[in-house]
């Protein structure tokens, strides 16, 4: 019967006479068996050190857009579509704040509550919008004061203010609709995702220099 015990290793002199440093070998052996975590692809960690000015620049262009079906578009918001837009004006609030202290001594102690108060503000927004285009398909009633007569073009503006009489745009009626998503539901979209992009830069540890 063969014996399978591995023989103890010993360590042989050297032409010094002295002996090798087995703990180091073995410490060696110890961290090459060590398996590394993926690391973060190099665009994602940028997004995510710099995400309080990209977080701006994602409210600016919300707020460019809304303006845009507004003026362009004819599609005069709601109650509950200007409620939305305040949400972003909110977020891009903070988002200056949050770069403005990125420059100054507070920058460590400030940047996860921005962060984290980023996330909570988008994901008030994305409820919201859910909520609005709820409403829109009439899975529920909206607030008393978002009753109207239905979408209001840019021309019944003008018209109001010569004088003219013109019904307040509804809330349960979806304005514009692509892949069969109200506004309010791709904003709802939108806003979810600014959400998770925010929590996770507030929990990313920053890069330090």
């Amino acid at each position: 019967m063969t014996n399978d015990t591995p023989e103890p290793v010993t360590a042989l002199p050297l032409a010094d006479g002295s002996t090798p440093e087995i703990e180091s070998v073995r410490a060696t052996r110890v961290e090459s068996a060590v398996v590394t975590r993926p690391a973060v692809p190099a665009p994602v960690a940028l997004a995510l050190e710099h995400w309080p000015l990209l977080a701006l620049a994602a409210s600016a262009f919300m707020l460019g857009a809304a303006h845009a079906f507004e003026t362009f578009g004819g599609l005069a918001p709601c109650l509950l579509c200007l409620k939305q837009r305040e949400v972003y004006w909110t977020a891009a609030t903070v988002a200056v704040i949050a770069i403005v202290l990125s420059r100054s001594a507070w920058a460590d102690r400030a940047r996860k509550p921005a962060l984290f108060l980023l996330a909570l503000i988008f994901l008030y927004g994305a409820g919201l919008a859910a909520y609005h285009a709820g409403v829109e398909w009439k899975w529920w009633l909206g607030p008393t004061a978002c009753a109207g007569g239905g979408p209001v073009a840019a021309n019944d503006l003008v018209g109001l203010l010569k004088g003219g009489k013109v019904k307040a745009p509804s809330c349960d009626e979806a304005a514009w609709i692509f892949l069969g998503v109200s506004m309010a539901g791709w904003n709802a979209l939108v806003s979810l995702g600014l959400a998770a992009v925010s929590a996770a830069a507030g929990l990313r540890r920053a890069a330090r220099p």
